[in-house]
């Protein structure tokens, strides 16, 4: 009786979920423009690979918003809007999968939340082969996600005020982090026109780099989301392979793009009016730097020293291995998941293989399109650890508070980071766990492939092959640890305890 008094009051829910299934119904579409221009002289998939789906969610997005009120949502209303309209945008999302490649619901399903979270991780072989209209719609899911689906809808819809604020925490990262203008409507447009500024600019380098006209319409939705879906199975290794000279200036320019989506969308702002100081005064950007020189730097050295110690090496030599180390230690810190070097190659030897795990659960910036715990959060709790170090050797009523940019991280706030932080490791370990059960992985790469769902990474420390035919359990697995981390646990908690009639 609870559960169901608890339905009727927030019946409105319904109203929201309508108005992203119509959404996302429309966005389906899109997909059509490149099934005509490469896929009807091949017959490889039909019109109705699309126009199924999204007829469906249009009209059943349209009865939902008709046969339910609309207002304004509690903060545990906005909660269960973002972790149902999440699952709802992967399963819709799914349907050409299906349909067009004769997919499993399971993989489809699969596929779906990898590129809506843009994490990255397939269970799909032979991209080069497949249809272009649905590789367009695997990665055009992953730009829609990049910024969050709800924030892209309320920025469309031009909702505002109250409604857009508590749907937006919801989806955003779970901790207090300014904006560049007071309104949270303004605050939308601003991130997402930098967003696709940024998308136009690295379609249009990536194309006068030597991609073909698709592929840079495709590695731009996937670099700048850092969601890391490629068009080829060698991933951005491809070029390389096809003998293409200016297969370089593809990888730099995928780094710095990877890199932006990686930062705060905060310092984009400042930086484009006029504070380019902020690049290197802000606290969180300074430990982005400074963990990506570090990562590359311990790579570089790893590899010279299980490798080339005892040969000599000349200038060429060096910077290739520099800059393998660059582009992989870019990819994993911005969780875009990108490969120009296989991490399970011999190129990467046992403590590069740490390193890369490590920046698989730290990620990028608060405020970004990356996974991970956050650099932010990594950085407060070095320096709590730091304060409570030097409370040992001061008086026992000395107070020193956690100090960041020049503000005083509140103890709720520390409290709220060691929270995310023990579940996030918790919720690894428990997915290792079941991988490992159910499977014949060794324990590395179980823990590998349930941390890299979790951050939304992509890359793990097994092949592809292995994990298009893991079990069905280990995928569910890894599709709650991929919108576990996503949405940073939270939402899916609240609605987990709808379920079980606490609230």
């Amino acid at each position: 009786m609870k559960l169901l008094l608890n339905i009727k009051k927030r019946l409105y829910i319904f109203n929201y979920l309508g108005a992203l299934l119509s959404l996302i119904g429309l966005f389906l579409f899109l997909p059509i423009i490149p099934l005509y221009m490469y896929d009807m002289d091949t017959h490889s998939v039909s019109l109705l690979t699309f126009i199924i789906p999204g007829t469906l969610s249009i009209v059943s997005g349209i009865c939902l918003q008709l046969n339910f009120p609309f207002r304004a949502p509690s903060v545990r209303g906005a909660m269960i809007i973002t972790a149902l309209g999440w699952i709802l945008a992967g399963i819709i999302g799914g349907f050409p999968y299906m349909i067009g490649l004769h997919k499993s619901f399971i993989d489809a399903f699969f596929e779906s939340v990898s590129g809506f979270t843009t994490t990255g991780i397939t269970v799909f072989e032979g991209l080069d082969q497949m249809p272009k209209s649905i590789l367009f719609w695997r990665s055009f899911t992953q730009w829609l996600g990049g910024l969050g689906i709800l924030s892209f809808f309320m920025a469309v819809s031009f909702r505002s005020g109250s409604t857009a604020a508590v749907l937006f925490s919801a989806e955003g990262h779970k901790i207090d982090i300014s904006r560049p203008v007071p309104g949270i409507f303004h605050t939308l447009v601003i991130l997402w026109t930098i967003y696709t500024g940024f998308t136009i600019a690295s379609c249009l380098i990536f194309w006068a780099a030597g991609m073909s006209g698709f592929d840079a319409i495709n590695h731009c939705f996937t670099c700048i989301s850092t969601g890391g879906f490629s068009t080829h199975d060698a991933s951005l290794a491809w070029w390389q392979g096809q003998g293409v000279s200016t297969a370089w200036l593809i990888e730099l320019s995928t780094v710095l793009f990877m890199l932006a989506g990686g930062a705060n969308f905060l310092i984009h702002y400042k930086v484009f009016t006029g504070n380019i100081g902020a690049l290197i005064r802000d606290y969180e950007i300074r430990w982005y730097w400074g963990v990506l020189a570090t990562a590359v730097l311990l790579v570089v050295i790893d590899h010279i020293a299980a490798f080339n110690l005892e040969e000599p090496m000349g200038v060429g030599h060096l910077i290739n291995i520099f800059r393998i180390a660059l582009f992989q230690v870019s990819s994993l810190i911005t969780s875009t998941g990108y490969l120009t070097t296989d991490i399970n190659s011999h190129f990467f030897p046992d403590m590069s293989e740490q390193v890369l795990m490590i920046l698989m659960v730290i990620g990028g910036c608060v405020g970004s399109t990356a996974g991970g715990i956050k650099i932010l959060r990594t950085g407060i709790l070095f320096q709590t650890l730091s304060v409570e170090i030097q409370k040992i050797s001061r008086p026992r009523r000395a107070v020193m508070p956690v100090v960041v940019s020049g503000k005083i991280v509140p103890a709720a706030e520390i409290r709220r980071i060691m929270a995310l932080l023990w579940a996030w490791l918790l919720i690894i370990g428990a997915g290792a766990l079941i991988t490992a059960f159910f499977s014949d992985l060794d324990p590395w790469q179980a823990f590998s492939g349930m941390a890299s769902a979790m951050g939304n990474m992509g890359p793990f420390y097994f092949s592809v092959h292995k994990m298009a035919n893991l079990c069905w359990i280990i995928k569910l697995t890894y599709i709650f640890g991929m919108l576990a981390g996503r949405l940073e646990i939270l939402p899916l908690a609240v609605l987990f305890a709808i379920y079980r009639r606490r609230i």
